[in-house]
């Protein structure tokens, strides 16, 4: 999932995104403890999409308090 496709989501589904990515991560690191984890970048592309979403959910917040100080 890029940026764009992270932009297009609605407020509500980014906050569904995000506890779904952060519930896989914590899947994934499971996994690794117990050494069932097999393709190790999935890790890593985790924490990438967590990132996008909170990028997008403050970009958001930053724009409505932009806007709410501009009135």
């Amino acid at each position: 999932m890029d940026i764009d496709e992270v932009r297009a989501l609605s407020d509500g589904e980014l906050e569904s995104e995000l506890a779904a990515a952060r519930r896989n991560l914590y899947d994934l690191r499971f996994q690794l403890a117990t050494r069932q984890l097999s393709d190790y970048n999935q890790i890593r592309s985790t924490r990438k999409r967590i990132a996008r979403i909170l990028t997008v959910q403050t970009e958001r917040r930053l724009g409505r308090a932009t806007a709410e100080a501009g009135r």
